[in-house]
This record gives structure tokens, C-alpha cells and sequence, in this order.
């Protein structure tokens, strides 16, 4: 979690949401860091989740990243959580909860649907206040 938040920390000096994503592999490796890119890229797809799922199917060249775990620095949106569970992770870890754009713990809990493909294991609240100060900060700067 702690490249997760120097990722947010590098994407909110480069004026986005500081939100930042880890892929690991199996064995603890890093196979894909990102932060937020959406102003950069004028992209409303580039949340940092889904930049690390992308450069990590790429590298391996499968669309499923079954035994590989996301470390993210805020509850992932709908958009992110699908994506979560079409990957397949094992498992998902993130930092500050998102009461109204989260998609995980609140509004729709996509994997608490009966629809849902996949449903890796959830651990939120790491490095909660962390995150969340970041978050508060950039916010507070903007207004």
C-alpha cells in the first residue's frame, strides 16, 4: 500500500485525483504501479486501477489475473470494481473507504450482487487516514 500512496501522492503533484494502484503477482512481485492519469490522458477511463489491470494483462498476455492482488488507494468505483472482477484478482486491499463514488463497500457493492462473475477477498481501511488526508488535501487546494 505504500507505492499505492506514492503512486496518488506523484498523480496529485501532477494536478489529478491522488489515487494510486499496485498489481502484485503471486509471489509479492510488482508487475504494474499507476497513478491516476485521467487530465493527463484525457481519459475518464484512466483511474489508476484500471491502468495497472491493462499493463498487467499486457505484460502477460491474458485477459485473467487470477492470483494476483490489487492494492488501491480508494474504494474502486463501479467502473474499477467490474474490471476487478472480469480480471479475476484474488484479492483487493485499499485504503480510504468512498461513501459516494465507491462501488465496493457502498452504493451499488458490485460483488455483492448475484450477477457478479467474481468476487475477489476485500480488505479495506488499510492506510485509511493516510489516503484520506491526501484526498481532503487535494480537494481543499482546489477550492
Amino acid at each position: 500500500m505504500i507505492l499505492a500512496l506514492a503512486e496518488a501522492e506523484a498523480a496529485a503533484e501532477r494536478g489529478e485525483v491522488p489515487v494510486g494502484a499496485v498489481l502484485v503477482d503471486p509471489e509479492g512481485r510488482i508487475l504494474a504501479a499507476a497513478g491516476n492519469r485521467v487530465e493527463a490522458d484525457h481519459d475518464p477511463t484512466a483511474h489508476a486501477e484500471m491502468l495497472v489491470l491493462r499493463a498487467g494483462a499486457a505484460r502477460l498476455g491474458a485477459k485473467h489475473l487470477a492470483g494476483y492482488d490489487l492494492y488501491v488507494t480508494l474504494e474502486p468505483c463501479a467502473m474499477c470494481a467490474a474490471a476487478i472482477g472480469f480480471a479475476r484478482l484474488r484479492r483487493l486491499y485499499f485504503a480510504a473507504y468512498d461513501p459516494k463514488g465507491g462501488a465496493v463497500e457502498h452504493g451499488p457493492r458490485l460483488f455483492d450482487q448475484p450477477t457478479t462473475h467474481h468476487r475477489p477477498e476485500i480488505y479495506g481501511g488499510i492506510e485509511e487516514r493516510r489516503a484520506g488526508d491526501l484526498l481532503r488535501r487535494f480537494f481543499r487546494y482546489l477550492r
